[in-house]
């Protein structure tokens, strides 16, 4: 039996669906999914696993992590899983300990969703855990890494840890018609609003494409960018953008729709590790521009354009070129976007090289 141990299970980030679309093709008997937060409508039927047990610690803040590490604890015993797999630092640092609380024999596996590009964009509280899961590292048995650029920036950080491996996000393939030959007009951005996701930088970007391409229109959506954000808005402004320039749509459910809806997607952000995002948008066939950060440069390989992190001039260059490019050329991006994810990141291909790793302690996902 495996127990899967995650820091907010009512997210709807990259890990999140990652953990979502694992249980979504699981044949265990029972799977037990605990959540320090919580856990949202939105991820149980995503999963849509009825041998799946969610459990909810409540543990919203840094002061109630101590008594979440014992009722976690206590759950362990009850349950006596093989595997406990721990997705992201908060989740990583209670789950290990909680473990060795009650000496419960468990394979304690991690699982780090996050490069450390900018550590600065993080919140307080997740450096915080950084730090602590660095001095933890070595205690569990593995550490699954979503991106070669995690791997290798947190190994230089301290972690210690040589069991690991790097297993990709893994996707379902909607079914799409051929790329059409066109030229790109709606450019669109997929994020929450957060530091890390960096749409000062976008919204510059955006402010400059806007002089000599007039005819583009861009969108963006994600948790908090919506006009009742005044954050949003007067970011918006500082870069000089009227409030209509951007299409402030705010966290949808529909994102087929909106993938379908348009001709690229950016990437903006100062730190990511495997941004979950731009796979998506390549798997409706959406050439990509991408900041250098994470593996996102390679998950867009030959189907996008990469450029420096902070760069509003080099964004809004490759957007420009995006733009300019011919019907034939579109096509030729939006072809290999579709074929790389059919090849590299096909979700049954990534669930079997988890069940790989986690061998011998769980035969199955």
């Amino acid at each position: 039996m495996i127990m899967h141990v995650i820091t907010n299970f009512t997210a709807s980030a990259g890990a999140e669906t990652m953990l979502a679309r694992l249980l979504q093709g699981s044949a265990d008997e029972r799977i037990v999914v605990v959540s320090l937060i919580g856990v949202s409508d939105r991820n149980r039927n995503l999963a849509d696993n009825p041998r799946v047990a969610y459990v909810s610690l409540a543990a919203s803040s840094l002061t109630a992590l101590p008594g979440a590490i014992v009722r976690l604890a206590r759950l362990i015993r009850k349950e006596r899983p093989d595997v406990i797999l721990c997705w992201m630092y908060h989740a990583m640092v209670v789950g290990t300990i909680a473990a060795q609380m009650c000496r419960s024999g468990a394979a304690v596996y991690w699982n780090i969703r996050q490069s450390l590009d900018d550590p600065a964009s993080l919140t307080r509280s997740s450096r915080l855990a950084i730090a602590g899961a660095k001095l933890l590292s070595s205690r569990p048995a593995g550490i699954i890494y979503n991106s070669a650029r995690a791997l290798q920036l947190h190994r230089a950080y301290g972690y210690a840890n040589r069991n690991a491996v790097v297993i990709p996000n893994g996707f379902d393939l909607p079914r799409i018609d051929s790329p059409e030959a066109k030229t790109a007009r709606r450019i669109g951005i997929v994020g929450r609003f957060h530091p890390q996701k960096d749409h000062g930088t976008f919204f510059k970007a955006v402010a400059a494409v806007r002089k000599t391409h007039p005819q583009a229109l861009f969108s963006a959506a994600g948790n908090g960018l919506s006009r009742d954000n005044r954050a949003v808005v007067d970011l918006m402004a500082e870069a000089g953008l009227p409030e209509h320039a951007v299409d402030l749509m705010g966290e949808i459910s529909d994102m087929p729709s909106y993938y379908r809806s348009i001709d690229a997607l950016v990437l903006s952000s100062r730190t990511e590790g495997f941004p979950n995002v731009i796979a998506e948008a390549m798997s409706y066939a959406k050439p990509i521009v991408t900041t250098d950060v994470g593996d996102a440069a390679t998950v867009a390989g030959n189907a996008g354009i990469a450029v420096p992190a902070r760069d509003p001039e080099a964004l809004a260059e490759a957007i420009r070129e995006i733009l300019d490019f011919s019907p034939t050329e579109y096509a030729r991006y939006a072809y290999n976007a579709r074929e790389r994810v059919e090849k590299a990141y096909a979700i049954a291909a990534i669930r079997t090289k988890y069940a790989s790793f986690l061998t011998p302690y769980i035969p199955h996902l």
